[in-house]
């Protein structure tokens, strides 16, 4: 079989699954790139000063384009693949970052930014479902958490190119941010040759030389005879094999009994990783330093990339110990978390707060004047949110959606997930600027309340799926414990190498069986 990318380089599952996230660091890229502009005069000149609802649907042009493409990953992922999927996200996102940075008016910019949305909507869904199905049970939590590291990444990267750029004057204060996100997409969609395909896509699609050659590379240190990579062959090739006799892939076969609900928990989850919050302090946090009477555009810019850092940062300790806390804890925890810190910041807000002026805003912003202690204590308190989410939240609301799919519905639950995730990101982009400007600090008390609805949801109804394989993982979801998450003991569905190999002819047999019944 001919290889076509470097033995060194497939033989190692973090190189492999960590390239693949400069898709997240795209829709990193995009969330900066309007932060950094909200207080640059430039931008405002160029696009007729925008209001909060006009700024507001500028912004959530974006994640209207995502919303699109994360669907559309539902056909293409499985038609031309994981890898050329994302190499086609690359492309699309250099041709919205020039029609955004040759941008003469809001018409343009919002064009632009759909189309660049819809390169990160196929981006942000393919590449955790592509590292899912490259990477060990072991490692999967890890690898799929550096989606959500390379978003940080992404955003702070920008950010301080953005500040950099903001002391030119002229245009080219944004126009060159701009321009340079095209570097990341471009070195993405050129990289992504020299990777393997997912060995189960290969599979699927009667390739399964190619793909056992790959899983040696990955999982076996080049030998295809390793008995833990024959085992592993075996048991995706066993799982397809039975997937396929059930009929082709089809948009119902999401409604079928105990995928249905899982469907519910993936795009559950991502619509709380976007009700918690984040948004306000990503898309718009110089609106929330400003309410909070911090003033002075180079003070401004500094505390928010503190922020961006912090985000950076925290991000870490999840990726390290993701597979070793376990998803349910992380999300518990961070929700209550998060919960507390926004309640926070709306109870100091309401308190010593009044409806005012500030610099660079031409209608009255509700704003803290006068109490210097107050205004720390709410960044102080911005910081901590940003942290619980970048520890807990962040990574799993990536990790768990991709390892929770049967094969047969994998590439169109998660898409659909996906979709869910830039749906409320949408809505949330374009009502947050109105939100603070009517209701203010009452905003904050509003995605207080999800979050601790989050936490119910979740305690009740999200099994642990930490160590487990893909394929093991239906065994968690076929105990029918819909409301009692917590009872499933966590060895349910987890097999030793002598389990496997035990097993291995009762499951052949099963799988012969039910394909001759069909």
């Amino acid at each position: 079989m001919a290889r076509g990318y470097s033995a060194k380089i497939a033989s190692n599952a973090y190189i492999v699954g960590s390239f693949a996230c400069i898709g997240g660091g795209l829709f990193g890229l995009d969330i900066s790139s309007m932060s950094g502009v909200l207080n640059n005069n430039a931008y405002f000149e160029v696009f007729n000063h925008p209001a909060a609802n006009p700024q507001g649907a500028i912004v959530a042009s974006m994640p209207a384009g995502s919303f699109v493409g994360s669907l559309a990953v539902a056909s293409l992922a499985d038609k031309i693949g994981r890898k050329k999927t994302i190499i086609l996200s690359g492309w699309i996102w250099v041709i919205g970052s020039i029609l955004q940075c040759a941008a003469q008016n809001r018409g343009m910019l919002v064009v632009g930014r759909i189309i660049s949305g819809f390169a990160v909507g196929l981006a942000s869904t393919t590449v955790p479902l592509y590292q899912a199905e490259i990477t060990a049970p072991a490692i999967r939590g890890r690898i799929v958490s550096l989606q959500q590291w390379s978003i940080t990444w992404g955003i702070l990267l920008q950010y301080f190119v953005e500040f950099g750029c903001s002391y030119i004057n002229g245009t080219a204060s944004f126009r060159i941010p701009w321009g340079l996100q095209m570097i990341p997409a471009i070195i993405l969609s050129v990289g992504m040759l020299w990777f393997p395909e997912s060995p189960r896509w290969l599979i699927d699609h009667g390739r399964e030389g190619e793909a056992l050659q790959i899983l040696a590379d990955l999982h076996g240190r080049g030998d295809p005879q390793n008995e833990l990579v024959q085992l592993e062959f075996e048991e995706i090739s066993q799982q397809v094999h039975f997937e396929k006799t059930q009929g082709a892939k089809k948009w119902s076969d999401l409604l079928q009994p105990g995928i249905f609900r899982r469907v519910g928990l993936g795009a559950s989850l991502q619509m709380w990783s976007q009700l918690s919050g984040m948004n306000i302090m990503m898309y718009y946090i110089i609106y929330v330093f400003q309410g909070a009477g911090l003033t002075g555009r180079r003070g401004n810019l500094i505390a928010d990339s503190v922020q961006y850092v912090l985000n950076v940062a925290f991000t870490v300790p999840a990726i390290v110990y993701i597979d070793k806390w376990g998803r349910r804890p992380m999300l518990l925890t961070g929700t209550l978390l998060m919960g507390m810190w926004l309640c926070l910041v709306g109870g100091l807000q309401g308190r010593f707060g009044a409806w005012g002026a500030v610099e660079g805003s031409d209608s009255p912003v509700w704003v803290i004047n006068g109490h210097e202690g107050v205004t720390r204590a709410i960044i102080v308190c911005s910081y901590f949110f940003v942290c619980s989410f970048a520890i807990t939240m962040g990574p799993v609301s990536w990790t768990y959606p991709a390892e929770i799919f049967p094969m047969k519905v994998r590439a169109k639950a998660i898409s659909l997930s996906t979709a869910a995730n830039w749906l409320f990101n949408f809505a949330l982009a374009w009502a947050v600027p109105p939100g603070l400007s009517n209701i203010a600090y009452k905003t904050y008390f509003v995605f207080a309340s999800f979050n601790f609805a989050a936490f119910i949801h979740i305690f009740f109804c999200f099994p642990e799926t930490k160590g487990r394989t893909l394929e093991e993982i239906e065994e968690v979801f076929a105990q029918g414990h819909v409301f009692t998450a917590w009872k499933i003991k966590k060895d349910v569905g987890v097999k030793t190498l002598e389990d496997l190999k035990a097993n291995k002819k009762d499951e052949k047999e099963y799988v012969d069986e039910k394909a001759s019944d069909a």
